[in-house]
């Protein structure tokens, strides 16, 4: 990875929206909140505001710094380097969750007969060498890919409406239960993912073309407009499947998609949203991945590039640990969640309040 890699603000834009989203859709999230789930969404995207906010205001006091290179440099190196290196271990994990996502939805959707472990090597490697690439590579492909995410994902809305199997009422009665499930279902677990992942951006905003200003606005637009999506998609997801059905499917937006039948002629629109899918997730697998790299990189002082491989070795052996899904979604969501915030929210909180505390640190060149 070159020292003089840069990304535009555009593309930074689209990167925002396309991790934001992706493996988000799988899963039916704030289930426990019933048929208030949306409200869960939207609420927990507004604490994620907020923490973008704290994010971008660290950003804005070292735009030249990543948040591996932030922790020593306001905490001490003994303390820094100590937590930054638990980040490196946050975003491998990170990663490896996705890679066993990939491996799973896809040895359940397209390719049954596949060991799974093959599909984890062969989007590992490709992974790598997107990786390898740098970051430039990485934030033009999510460039190209979120035109077709986004357009075909329209599209399916469509169908859903043209087969009129969208049935609004079903998200009524609202706060049937009061606001104490939408509290619950909101945090940590909503909040964590998928608002609170967007803490990574902490290691891009540094990569952004000066001349185009720090991007503030951009970031608050694409998040605006992912969070107006995903709450979307929560509310279709129970309008069309209803609450109950929604929270007992394993993966409600693709028993959603199994309900398009267009005159005996447009069928298995299955296989098209899982794609779509899989571009969420290879993206944010790649991300979190590039992450371990860049701070594998600045904790021993060395090239990137010489992390890719032994990196992506331990991403890929970690996703094959997990007896099954069933075990993998458990502790994704009923467990890891749990102990994210502490890396989404605490850290960068102590850190914000840290900066703001000690002004006379000058901004590094």
């Amino acid at each position: 990875m070159r020292n003089k890699e840069h990304i535009s603000q555009n593309q930074l834009g689209f990167m925002i929206v396309l991790f934001e989203i992706g493996s988000t859709p799988l899963f039916m999230l704030g289930a426990s909140a019933k048929q208030d789930a949306w409200l869960a969404m939207a609420l927990a995207a507004m604490i994620g505001l907020l923490l973008l906010w704290m994010f971008l205001s660290i950003q804005k006091k070292q735009p030249r710094l990543h948040l591996i290179a932030l922790l020593p440099l306001y905490w001490g190196r003994p303390v820094g380097i100590f937590l930054s290196s638990t980040y490196v271990l946050y975003f491998a994990y990170e990663s490896m969750r996705n890679v066993r996502d990939f491996g799973e939805l896809t040895s359940l959707t397209l390719l049954s007969e596949t060991p799974m472990a093959v599909t984890m090597l062969i989007v590992i490697i490709i992974g790598a060498y997107a990786v390898y690439s740098g970051v430039e590579v990485i934030f033009r492909i999510g460039e190209i890919l979120l035109v077709l995410y986004l357009g075909s994902s329209l599209l399916i809305i469509l169908f859903f409406f043209i087969m009129k199997v969208v049935h609004f009422e079903q998200l009524l009665p609202m706060l049937e239960n009061g606001v104490t499930p939408v509290l619950k279902a909101a945090f940590p677990d909503l909040v964590s993912f998928p608002f609170g992942q967007i803490v990574i951006f902490l290691m891009f905003w540094h990569f952004t073309n000066e001349e185009q200003g720090f991007p503030l606005k951009t970031s608050l637009k694409a998040y605006i407009f992912v969070s107006c999506f995903l709450i979307f998609t929560s509310m279709l997801n129970i309008a069309i499947l209803g609450p109950t059905l929604a929270a007992l499917t394993t993966i409600p937006f693709l028993q959603s998609i199994q309900l398009i039948s267009l005159a005996n002629v447009l069928e298995r629109m299955d296989v098209l949203i899982t794609l779509l899918v899989f571009v969420g997730l290879f993206m944010k697998m790649i991300m979190f991945y590039f992450c371990t790299v860049l701070g594998l990189s600045y904790l021993t002082s060395s090239n990137a590039r010489r992390w890719t491989i032994p990196a992506g070795i331990v991403i890929y052996a970690s996703s094959l640990l997990e007896p099954n899904y069933t075990s993998h979604v458990w502790v994704g969501l009923k467990i890891s969640v749990k102990f994210f915030p502490i890396f989404q929210i605490i850290m960068p909180l102590v850190l914000w309040v840290t900066i703001l505390l000690r002004r006379r640190i000058p901004v590094q060149p």
